[in-house]
């Protein structure tokens, strides 16, 4: 078994949300938590509320790909090998596509994709030097059905999970302690979700519990909340499944 508490998790986004309860969750289970976030002054307060002496703020902007490989190198040096990183950090701007510019447009999809691209590209760099990893892309169906002035929004979570198709394509064969898959926490009660939404602290406990689980088998897969979803499968195979009582056995955390 690998324990990925011997390493450093990196959470983006960690200066408030969802992010920002992953971090404090992690702290609590013991892990050595560096989290990235644009505003020193919400990363200090992440700090408070996390297990003393567990996290350890870093001012980075994740769009920014040179400023972000210098703050995990840093992170490496100054902390020791990433071993989980948790790509959270998006934001939801609420425009008409005609209220947009494409200077606008672009930088959503710079923070919610590019983001994701950066920061993945520089934990591999740790990663692959042991061989071991846990990467969660925290993501959406917002691309599958769009609500109006969600554009850039919807356009870069759909990206988001075609990237995290894309990576296993390419390291999966050569690094399969690697392991790469897709969250999605749900409707929130953040400043991107609804008041009435789930609690981050809630949604933190699957991110975190799912962080944790070191398992070939999860690269690839989807979990929704806690569950995971199943692959997309036939018509024929569907009706097969169930004349048959068989189907897909999914996990829940």
């Amino acid at each position: 078994m690998i324990d990925l508490r011997n390493g450093i998790a990196v959470v983006t986004g960690a200066s408030s949300g969802l992010g920002r309860a992953l971090a404090i969750e992690l702290t609590l289970q013991g892990v050595r938590v560096a989290g990235i976030g644009r505003r020193n002054e919400a990363l200090i307060e992440t700090q408070k509320l996390a297990q003393s002496g567990l996290f350890t703020p870093v001012v980075a902007d994740v769009s920014d790909p040179n400023e972000l490989k210098s703050a995990f190198d840093t992170v490496i040096s100054d902390l020791g090998a990433i071993t989980i990183l948790i790509n959270n950090a998006a934001v939801y701007p609420h425009r008409d596509f005609l209220d947009e510019t494409p200077e606008s447009y672009a930088q959503t999809v710079a923070i919610n994709l590019g983001g994701t691209v950066n920061a993945t590209h520089a934990a591999l760099q740790s990663m692959t030097g042991t061989g071991i990893g846990r990467i969660i892309n925290v993501s959406s169906f917002a691309d599958i059905a769009p609500l109006p002035a969600s554009g850039a929004y919807s356009v870069s979570k759909g990206a988001q999970r075609i990237f995290t198709r894309a990576l296993i394509a390419d390291i999966s064969d050569r690094f399969p302690d690697i392991v790469v898959n897709t969250w999605m926490p749900g409707m929130l009660a953040t400043d991107m979700g609804l008041a009435t939404g789930l609690s981050p602290t809630q949604a933190a406990k699957w991110g975190a519990k799912l962080a944790l689980w070191h398992d070939r088998s999860l690269s690839g897969t989807t979990f929704e909340m806690d569950r995971e979803l199943p692959e997309p499968r036939s018509l024929k195979r569907r009706i097969r499944d169930k004349i048959l009582r068989s189907g897909p056995k999914l996990r829940h955390l």
